[in-house]
């Protein structure tokens, strides 16, 4: 037997980009938010985990521990040939990565419970004894959310990429990311594209829970190349796009939106034309239906008179004159939200006079103006 390592969120998180995370934390404490890359190991069902925290609660540690060995001991044998299996089934998916196959061979694995008790000390012991490597979380999920809501609380080297909508905006930031520059993908970290059809043809949103988990990581690796010597005086920058707090049923954090609001904002200035273009593009492929109850969502804001104009053009399948009312309102909406969170407009806001909607091209006018 090998000794158990208890180690601190920031050791974990340095090895967990090397070597399996192992949360045996119940399926739905799992599906709900789980450190991201992540493999759930579940020791009891949701149903035992109930069963057992109700006899700790009222019973004693003792009657609770009695009941958790029950269930533990029959799984002992298919939790080791469930780890076995994961780590068969990465290893060859990690000749060209972070996770190299050399790593696998040492067998090393990182287990965590909710506070880093019983759970994640009874698989631990077990994967240990059979003659795994195992180091466990101090404090367990729940220490690992508070280095999470830590993050939101630290200065960032931000630059914010804004537009009307239709801009091409995301695809801009993917532009910069391929030219070396640090980018976070609010939108597609949320799986919504921030307005009344931004669900469509996405993944069901995360929990808010997850969202930010998913954000921290983004934040800290950024931050971590940033603050790096061999980065480059352009790397050192974190692209973000220009957003609402809210991001359909998801919100930025309050401190890091209010951070946003202060940094300065390059400003893609694209014919109304052509970005109308490009929203008929990609969302009149979608079913009629769908836009129509999209449309019914915003109808409040819209007004009944472009409401009934928006509906009757999708009606006559003319999504582009559809998309060009909803699309003056949102450019409306946007231009008001963007005076509204911005302290000093003049001073932090640079407009970027574009003649289409190209990612390409516009992240090279945006990367001449730096």
């Amino acid at each position: 037997m090998m000794a158990i390592q208890r180690i601190s969120i920031q050791e974990f998180i340095k090895l967990g980009e090397q070597f399996p995370i192992l949360d045996v934390r119940s399926p739905g404490e799992f599906l709900h938010a789980h450190i991201p890359g992540a493999h759930s190991l579940p020791l009891f069902t949701d149903e035992e985990r109930k069963v057992v925290g109700t006899a700790y609660q009222q019973q004693s540690k003792q009657v609770a521990v009695k009941i958790g060995l029950k269930y533990f001991g029959v799984k002992m044998v298919e939790i080791i040939e469930q780890v076995e299996k994961l780590i068969k089934e990465l290893r060859p998916k990690t000749k060209n990565s972070a996770l190299n196959s050399s790593a696998f061979e040492s067998s090393t694995i990182l287990v965590h419970c909710w506070r880093g008790g019983m759970r994640s000390a009874g698989v631990a012991w077990l994967l240990d004894l059979y003659g795994f490597k195992v180091y466990t979380l101090s404090g367990g999920y729940k220490g690992y959310r508070n280095w999470v809501l830590e993050q939101f609380e630290k200065e960032y080297p931000i630059h914010i990429l804004g537009g009307y909508t239709g801009s091409g905006k995301t695809e801009v930031l993917k532009a910069l990311q391929k030219r070396g520059y640090s980018v976070i993908d609010l939108e597609g970290i949320a799986h919504h594209k921030g307005s009344a059809f931004g669900a469509m043809g996405l993944p069901p949103q995360p929990s808010q829970e997850h969202f930010e988990n998913i954000l921290a990581g983004n934040l800290f690796r950024c931050l971590s190349k940033s603050i790096s010597e061999e980065s480059l005086d352009f790397q050192k920058t974190i692209w973000l796009e220009d957003e609402s707090q809210r991001i359909g049923t998801v919100n930025i954090p309050s401190v890091l939106f209010q951070q946003m609001r202060k940094k300065k904002v390059y400003f893609l200035e694209i014919p109304f034309e052509s970005r109308l273009d490009y929203i008929n593009l990609h969302y009149g492929k979608f079913e009629k239906s769908e836009l129509v109850n999209a449309v019914i969502r915003i109808k409040k804001r819209l007004g009944g008179l472009e409401t009934k104009n928006a509906m009757n053009f999708l009606l006559e399948d003319n999504t582009k004159e559809a998309f060009r009312v909803l699309l003056q309102y949102y450019d409306k909406l946007y231009g008001k939200n963007l005076e509204n969170n911005r302290e000093n407009i003049d001073q932090t806001v640079t407009k970027l006079v574009c003649e289409e909607v190209n990612d390409l091209a516009n992240a090279k006018k945006i990367v001449s103006c730096l």
